[in-house]
């Protein structure tokens, strides 16, 4: 089963590495300096939209954020419908309820605004709209989408998750918990807002999960190589040297809006990157950790990052040295440059107080876990190492001893 596992896996990447040549990939236009979120409506309006849902969450309407967006929308003319019950794994059932307001109420545009959760729910919804017929679970895949979706515009309220920049929309099944992804080049953002004044309240750890978030799609990426092109790798070498010199810092002091700047054009790197390059096995675990258990994804990824990375070894040691030589970091053969680089990722995450490993992972959960992360992961992710169950039992085992 191995060998021909693989082979099948790496016949289906070579097969859509050609394909992807043929994707209409692009970059998203970009607003981006301080306090550049007022000027969004001005460009709704240009595009003549009559009314916008504006997709959000609870948490940021309590702490009153959108209100910098709805005030100038007001200030506009700009009609909008506020959604803001999506919830921090977004559902289904979110994307079903999204869609019938955005139908009640003649939306013809959305704004998403806020972190990925909001970005997902919303792509979702826009998904729902281009095909009303289908469930959510009959668009997750694959270029399942096709057809062209209402205008959108993501607002990023975190510089973490690069969804103004990617093709993706991660969505759990309420029933089961299952989290997967609607993949399609239609679901890309037709513009995005870079305002790091939109970051500045946020929380040190929920800027230390989301930028590891940031590191871990560059990372993944680029250690990937297959379906990226020179853009997507320059993408993801940048992505990195702007994580190394300015994510400590925005943990350290929120109101450094250079760092917060920089943070979100990491981001936005490295989902640019990403969206094409894919993620891997990080990726794959995780979101069976926020499936199962509403771990928040950023953390998920911080935790599981550097594991990863060591377990697949001299794999990687060539792609982890170049972006060790990307921030000077460490010295000597590639090998030793690679496990400086994984160093520094664990030193990092010890100075934000982020977790070395997941304890309470249940030992009956451990088949879905594993069913579920291989079923999302392969053939689609273009990992350095193909696993099998035993590599992913190793992993978790990993993760639930690590202290």
């Amino acid at each position: 089963m191995g060998m021909a596992k693989k082979i099948y896996c790496r016949t289906f990447q070579a097969v859509l590495k050609v394909g992807n040549y043929f994707l209409p990939y692009r970059i998203p236009e970009k607003l981006e300096d301080p306090g550049c979120i007022k000027e969004l409506p001005q460009l709704i309006r240009s595009k003549g939209i009559k009314r916008v849902l504006l997709v959000t969450d609870e948490g940021l309407m309590n702490i009153g954020l959108p209100q910098i967006l709805t005030q100038a929308m007001d200030e506009a003319g700009v009609a909008y419908t506020v959604f803001s019950d999506v919830l921090p794994n977004p559902t289904d059932e979110n994307v079903e309820e999204g869609y019938k307001v955005f139908c009640r109420d003649g939306c013809d545009a959305i704004v998403a605004f806020g972190g990925g959760s909001p970005m997902d729910a919303a792509k979702g919804i826009a998904a729902k709209k281009a095909h009303p017929k289908k469930t959510v679970a009959q668009m997750q895949g694959l270029l399942k989408v096709h057809k062209r979706i209402v205008p959108f515009f993501a607002v990023p309220t975190t510089s973490g998750t690069g969804s103004e920049a990617t093709v993706a929309a991660v969505i759990t099944e309420a029933a089961t918990h299952h989290k997967a992804s609607i993949n399609d080049t239609v679901l890309m953002p037709k513009y995005a807002v870079l305002d790091p004044e939109l970051t500045k309240g946020l929380p040190p750890f929920v800027t230390a999960t989301t930028g590891l978030d940031a590191l871990c799609h560059a990372v993944e990426s680029y250690t990937n190589g297959t379906y990226c092109t020179s853009l997507e790798n320059d993408y993801a070498r940048k992505a990195v040297r702007l994580i190394y010199d300015n994510l400590y810092a925005a943990y350290q002091d929120g109101s450094n809006m250079e760092a917060r700047q920089a943070m979100q054009q990491a981001a936005f790197y490295a989902g640019r990157s990403f969206t094409r390059g894919c993620v891997g096995y990080v990726h794959a675990v995780g979101h069976t950790l926020s499936g199962l258990y509403g771990t928040p994804h950023g953390l998920a990824m911080g935790v599981i990052l550097p594991h990863v990375m060591r377990q697949f070894g001299p794999a990687v040691y060539d792609r982890l040295a170049d972006l060790a030589d990307v921030c000077g970091i460490g010295s000597g053969s590639n090998e030793e440059k690679a496990e400086a680089f994984i160093s520094w990722i664990e030193e990092m995450k010890e100075k934000m107080d982020i977790p070395v490993g997941f304890p309470d992972i249940k030992e009956e959960d451990i088949p879905q876990m594993i069913k579920w992360a291989d079923k999302e992961a392969n053939p689609l992710y273009p990992v350095p190492v193909i696993w099998e169950n035993e590599d992913f039992e190793k992993l978790i085992a990993t993760l639930r001893t690590a202290s």
